[in-house]
């Protein structure tokens, strides 16, 4: 302390003089550093990408008295009497090869003999699937539905006034600045729109949960003609429905059972073949229905490949991304008749969720992506169950998974999904824990009997 005074006496007016200069230029400096780090911070925080959690997820369980067999379902096409036996003959034989089991479920007014489709039945079928999965979701996680800031719902051919949406704030008293949407006629693959939509807005909206809900209804769409590419969706489709709750609060990442990693869209409605391939319209004598191309599995296939083409460099080992560049650019300058490299999407995937849109379209993805059967088992055991519930059946594999125990911390997912216009859509999860399965997870009851062994 004395050296300092005595220094500090030495000091003439000029030594004083320059140590506030410098003083002051370093305190501007300081300020200056301090404002943009305190800006920078700022964007960076407001701008980055929010993480996506999936809490939980429901999905609808049929009750018992709508299951279908096999006999029962011919026996009531025929009583119906609006099928000849050419169709009925055509119905049997998609049946025996379509890969559905004896308990998928049809809706309660295809029941009754005649069956009575009306607007009243729509609107209870659509209840019933939709409030069936989302009470069990509320009561798993313990969210109350006020506390619901974005709802999206999916159906593609049922589409009343109020909507399906307004029907769910309705039915849970959901707050009035609520951000709902209301997706109609987009098929199979809505499932993932919806999810993407959802993804977008919780991206916006800070400290937010989010619901999607997709299903499809059947009652006002079953096809009582003889067009055979309209009858085939009455022999694939049946009831289902999924909720999902995601949340982007930071908060929520412990409970989490997965993260959303990518999304990735396909549109080939630009392409009349795409965009005509599942198409709805009037047959000759004027009964609607939905019309499935020939060309539909080619279409499938082509959208496929495009839609890999965006998500292989965002998921693969860069050795895959390199064998498939060289090959690619070997193709173009040497030879048109070397095969492309397919990319082995085992290494970057542990589960694979393909939508169980029928027989044919689970073999073509086997077959094109090189999987094993296990790969495909989940989608295979979800169509023998449920049949084709649409945008909702990659969360019925998904549920199967877990119901096997297969899921374990770090596994990434891949739900695949394919729908009218045509679209092939990906969504990307990576589990944030060993996943076990939910209260009320559809396979409960039965996942003991599976896998089972599908005949050829």
């Amino acid at each position: 302390m004395a050296l300092i005074i005595v220094e500090a006496s030495r000091l003439n007016l000029d030594d004083i003089h320059q140590l506030w200069l410098q003083l002051q230029y370093n305190l501007v400096s300081v300020i200056v550093f301090s404002a943009f780090l305190v800006f920078g911070s700022t964007v960076y925080i407001m701008t980055r990408p929010r993480s996506v959690y999936l809490v939980d997820y429901s999905c609808y369980l049929p009750p018992s008295h709508l299951k279908v067999k096999y006999q029962q379902f011919m026996e009531h096409s025929m009583l119906t009497g609006d099928f000849d036996e050419s169709s009925l003959e055509f119905q049997r034989k998609i049946l025996e090869r379509s890969g559905l089991g004896e308990e998928t479920c049809v809706p309660e007014t295809m029941h009754s003999i005649p069956p009575r489709p009306s607007m009243a039945a729509a609107r209870q079928e659509a209840e019933q699937v939709m409030f069936g999965a989302l009470d069990t979701l509320f009561a798993n996680t313990n969210v109350k539905p006020r506390d619901i800031g974005i709802l999206v719902v999916n159906c593609s051919l049922f589409n009343p006034t109020p909507s399906l949406s307004a029907m769910i704030v309705n039915k849970y008293k959901l707050r009035g600045n609520i951000r709902s949407f209301n997706l109609g006629g987009m098929g199979c693959s809505a499932g993932v729109i919806a999810l993407d939509l959802a993804k977008d807005m919780l991206q916006v909206h800070r400290n937010s949960y989010a619901i999607v809900v997709s299903t499809e209804n059947i009652t006002q769409n079953w096809y009582f003609g003889n067009n055979k590419s309209m009858l085939i969706p009455n022999c694939l489709f049946r009831v289902g429905g999924a909720a999902v709750l995601l949340s982007n609060k930071s908060s929520d990442r412990r409970r989490s059972k997965y993260k959303l990693v990518h999304v990735v869209r396909t549109h080939c409605g630009a392409n009349d073949k795409a965009f005509k391939c599942v198409y709805q319209e009037e047959d000759d004598a004027g009964k609607t229905g939905v019309s499935l191309s020939k060309d539909l599995m080619a279409i499938a296939g082509g959208a496929l490949k495009t839609n890999i083409t965006t998500l292989g460099p965002l998921v693969l080992p860069i050795s895959e991304q390199i064998f498939f560049f060289v090959t690619l650019v070997a193709k173009k300058l040497f030879n048109a008749k070397i095969k492309p490299y397919i990319p082995d999407f085992k290494l970057a995937f542990d589960h694979f969720c393909i939508h169980a849109g029928g027989r044919a379209v689970i073999d073509e993805l086997e077959k094109n992506l090189q999987l094993l059967p296990v790969h495909a088992e989940a989608s295979r055991m979800t169509l023998h169950r449920f049949g084709n519930t649409s945008s909702s059946s990659i969360w019925y594999e998904l549920a199967y998974t877990e119901a096997r125990g297969r899921m374990r911390k770090g596994n990434r997912v891949w739900q695949i999904a394919f729908g009218s216009g045509f679209k092939c859509n990906s969504a990307v999860w990576v589990a944030l824990r060993n996943v076990k399965p939910s209260l009320s997870n559809p396979w409960e009851d039965c996942i003991h009997r599976y896998p089972v062994q599908l005949s050829l």
